[in-house]
């Protein structure tokens, strides 16, 4: 596997480190075997001009993936290899943070569960299809909890003595 993570917002300090862990987790929890994945988290000027330039969006928005696959189809049994890039918004992490009132890290992590689950296939352009993606982002971001004190996302200071 080949992932690498980029931290180019300034809104939140964010413990890298533990941000790979969780990626790691989540990719091994979606039986994902390979992967190509740039992962970036980004403050709301650069999604916006990601937005606008690629999918004719105006505006901001929570999470932007690009699959560079050949080809995918979603089934259980076909080995998952993943080549994209998958943009978060910091921003919008926390401005819906405070809207659903939960945390800026369990939005991240959900934005990055969010990214993935439409590189191994998933679609949210319909209702039905988008309830589905939901259920599976909900059961994922559980299981990463479970494991993991999302809150020391939030990088800290350290201490001088």
């Amino acid at each position: 596997m080949h992932v690498v993570l980029a931290n180019r917002q300034r809104t939140r300090k964010v413990d890298l480190r533990l941000w790979k862990r969780i990626t790691a987790a989540l990719l091994t929890d979606m039986k994902v075997e390979d992967a190509g994945l740039g992962i970036h988290l980004v403050a709301a000027p650069e999604i916006i001009r990601l937005n606008e330039k690629f999918l004719g969006h105006q505006g901001t928005t929570d999470v932007i993936t690009f699959d560079y696959a050949e080809f995918r189809r979603r089934t259980s049994d076909v080995r998952r290899r993943l080549h994209g890039e998958i943009f978060i918004c910091m921003d919008e992490a926390v401005w819906q943070a405070r809207k659903f009132r939960t945390s800026w890290q369990s939005e991240i992590v959900r934005y990055l569960a969010h990214g993935v689950l439409h590189l191994i296939g998933y679609d949210d352009a319909h209702a039905g299809e988008r309830r589905e993606m939901k259920r599976a982002e909900n059961r994922l971001l559980r299981q990463i909890s479970r494991r993991f004190s999302l809150a020391q996302l939030a990088r800290r200071a350290k201490l001088c003595a």
